[in-house]
C-alpha cells in the first residue's frame, strides 16, 4: 500500500531530528573538505605581524619562555587554535599564546603586557592615533563572537590549564578554575554528590557564561549563575592579586556578576553547592505545523508567574521551556524541539512532573521524545552535542514580554528569514530560534548584580536567540546581516506594541549589539566607575580586545 503524504513527511521529520541530535558526520563531504581548507592550519600564521606585535611577543618569550606558544611550535599551535567552539574564532591567528600554570605566572605576563599597552598609551598621545588592543583572553571559547577571545596578531591568554574543581569540606561552595568547562565542573562534583547552578551546555566555559550572567536549570530556584558567587580570584590591570566578596572589594564582587571582562582576569570562582539530585530533561521534537500550539503552550506556561492561582504558579523546579524552531538548509524542511527540565523529579513516580503533566506541551503531538530523568551530566551533555565544534556560529538577541501577538510576530521573523537563506545559498546553513523564560524574579535570587532586571515589574519576559551556523566563510557576512535584520524586525514591532524590553542577555548577543546599555543607565556608570578605580589606564577597556566594552 503506497504511503500517505502525512506518512512521508512524518518520516522525513523523523530523519531531520535524528539529523539534529546526532549531527552526522560531514566530514567527508565536499563541504567539510572546503571548510577545512580554511582552517588556520593552512594559513601563514606568521604573516603580517607589525614590528611592535613581533617586540611584545619578544618580551614574552624572553621573560616567561616555558609558559608561551608561537607559531614555530606548530603541532601546540594549531591544537591551540583550533580549541575554539566556532570556525570562525579558530581563523584568528595570534603573534603567541600565554598559557600560564598558575596565578603568579598569570600575573607576570599581564605586568608586561600593562607596560607594552602604557609605552603604547603614551606614543599615542605623541602621534594622535589610535591605541590598538593587544591582548585577548579565553576561558572556554565557546563565543559565537569571533573576537570575544580571540586577536589577530595579538597576544592570546589561555587559561585552560586553571582547571581546579575543589569542593570546601562542608559541602556547601565550591572552587572552579576559570579554565573549565561545565563537564569538568558537573563530573567532579558528581562524585561528591554535589552540584551547582550552572551552565544547561556541558561544553561551555565557566568563565564566560558566569561574567555574563549566566542562565541555568536552577535559575527558577537560585536565580542567575552569577549570583551565586562568592568570590573572584582577580588578576588587576597592574598584576596585583585580589579576591572580590561581599566584605572584600564589593564593588568589584557585584560588578563581575555579569561585567564581562572589563575589570580584570578571573582565575577562579568561588561558588555556593548544594546536593546533587537526578534531573527530568529531553526533548520533544514535532511537526512544522505544530508552530501555533507551541506558541501558545509557551505562552500559557511562561504566564503562570501571574496567575495568582497557588495551583497554577510555576514551579521552581520547573526549567525551560525552550522552544526552538529550525530550518535545515540541507535537506530543505523545518522541525520544532522543546527542551523541558524539571530539577527535583519524584523518584517514586514515573513519567511527566505534574507541572509539565498539566501544560499544553503534553498535549501536543509528537514525533519523538528524549524526556527521561538523568545525571546532570547527561542532561547537560544532551544539549552540548546538538551543536559540537567545527562550525562557524553567529548568534543574536532581544527581549520581549510575554505576549502572544509578539510571539507570533517574533516566530514570523523566524520564517521570513528561510527565503533570504535559499536565495543566497547559504551551505549547511542551520537557522533556529530559541524561545525562552527570562524572569526578573530570577535577577532577585541571590546576590545583587548590575543586569538591571531587578527594577520594575515581575512580568514574565521571554528571551528570544536566533543561533546559526553554516559551513563557509564565504557566507559569513550575508549570515550576519540576516539575523541582524531579524532582530530589527522583532524589536519594530515590539516597539510599536509597547511589548518590549531595554534587556539584552551578554551571553547571546551578536557583535554589533550593545548590552550594557542595556543594563540600564545606573548600573552603566556604576560598571564604568568600578573599571575607572580598579583599572584606571583602561588595560582591559582599550587593550583587551575581546568582549563587549563598556565605553562602546
Amino acid at each position: 500500500m503506497a504511503l500517505s503524504w502525512l506518512s512521508y513527511t512524518c518520516i522525513a521529520i523523523l530523519l531531520a531530528t535524528v539529523y539534529i541530535r546526532k549531527r552526522l558526520s560531514v566530514r567527508t563531504s565536499q563541504l567539510q573538505r572546503d571548510a577545512e581548507a580554511e582552517k588556520p592550519g593552512r594559513l601563514r600564521l606568521d604573516d603580517g605581524l607589525t614590528a611592535s606585535e613581533r617586540q611584545l611577543r619578544a618580551k614574552l618569550v624572553a621573560a616567561i619562555p616555558h609558559i608561551i606558544i608561537t607559531p614555530d611550535k606548530a603541532t601546540e599551535f594549531k591544537e591551540s587554535m583550533n580549541a575554539y567552539w566556532d570556525q570562525k574564532a579558530c581563523e584568528v591567528p595570534p603573534a603567541c599564546v600565554v598559557q600560564p600554570r598558575n596565578v603568579w605566572e598569570l600575573a607576570q605576563a599581564v605586568k608586561i603586557l600593562k607596560r607594552d599597552f602604557d609605552l603604547r598609551v603614551e606614543r599615542a598621545k605623541a602621534t594622535g592615533e589610535a591605541v590598538e588592543s593587544i591582548f585577548a583572553i579565553r576561558g572556554g571559547g565557546h563565543s559565537a563572537v569571533a573576537g570575544a577571545s580571540s586577536i589577530k596578531g595579538g597576544v592570546l591568554i589561555d587559561l585552560s590549564l586553571f582547571k581546579q574543581v575543589v569542593p570546601a569540606k562542608d559541602g556547601r561552595s565550591v572552587v572552579i578554575g576559570a579554565g573549565c568547562k561545565w563537564i569538568d565542573v558537573y563530573s567532579e562534583l558528581e562524585r561528591e554528590g554535589l552540584v551547582v547552578a550552572g551552565g544547561r551546555n556541558s561544553a561551555v566555559g565557566v568563565s564566560g557564561l558566569t561574567l555574563g550572567g549566566g542562565l541555568s536549570f536552577f535559575s527558577p530556584q537560585y536565580g542567575f549563575v552569577c549570583n551565586n558567587v562568592l568570590e573572584y580570584e582577580v588578576v588587576l590591570a597592574d598584576g596585583r592579586i585580589v579576591t572580590a566578596s561581599e566584605q572584600d572589594k564589593p564593588d568589584l564582587w557585584r560588578a563581575l556578576k555579569g561585567g564581562g571582562n572589563n575589570f580584570g582576569i578571573v582565575t577562579s570562582f568561588t561558588v555556593r553547592s548544594f546536593a546533587a539530585k537526578n534531573v527530568w530533561s529531553g526533548f520533544l521534537y514535532l511537526l512544522p505545523w505544530k508552530a501555533p500550539g507551541v506558541l501558545s503552550a509557551f505562552h500559557t506556561f511562561v504566564a503562570r508567574t501571574l496567575a495568582g492561582e497557588l495551583d497554577q504558579r510555576l514551579d521552581p523546579y520547573a526549567a525551560g521551556p525552550l522552544a526552538c524552531f529550525t530550518y535545515l538548509q540541507s535537506v530543505g524542511i523545518q522541525a520544532i524541539s522543546v527542551h523541558l527540565a524539571h530539577t527535583a523529579p519524584d523518584t517514586k513516580r514515573r513519567g511527566w512532573p505534574e507541572c509539565w503533566r498539566s501544560s499544553g506541551f503534553q498535549k501536543l503531538g509528537r514525533v519523538w521524545s528524549t524526556l527521561n530523568t538523568r545525571s546532570l551530566v547527561g542532561a547537560t551533555d544532551e544539549l552540548g552535542v546538538l551543536n559540537p565544534p567545527g562550525r562557524r556560529q553567529e548568534f543574536a538577541t532581544t527581549t520581549i514580554k510575554n505576549d502572544k501577538l509578539t510571539l507570533e510576530a517574533t516566530h514570523k521573523a523566524y520564517r521570513d528569514a528561510i527565503p533570504k537563506i535559499k536565495k543566497h545559498g547559504i551551505k549547511g546553513m542551520n537557522w533556529t530560534l530559541v524561545l525562552q523564560p527570562c524572569l526578573p524574579s530570577w535577577a532577585r535570587t541571590g546576590d545583587v548584580n548590575p543586569l538591571g532586571l531587578d527594577e520594575g515589574s515581575d512580568e514574565p519576559l521571554v528571551n528570544v536567540q536566533f543561533t546559526v551556523n553554516w559551513a563557509l566563510e564565504q557566507h559569513d557576512e550575508v549570515v550576519r546581516a540576516i539575523t541582524k535584520e531579524a532582530i530589527e524586525q522583532i524589536d519594530a514591532f515590539a516597539s510599536e506594541h509597547g511589548t518590549g524590553h531595554r534587556y539584552r542577555y551578554l551571553n547571546y548577543c551578536a557583535a554589533w549589539q550593545k548590552p550594557f546599555e542595556s543594563y540600564g543607565e545606573d548600573n552603566l556608570n556604576f560598571l564604568k566607575g568600578v573599571s575607572e578605580k580598579v583599572d584606571p589606564e583602561g588595560l582591559f577597556q582599550r587593550g583587551c580586545g575581546g568582549g563587549f566594552k563598556l565605553a562602546s
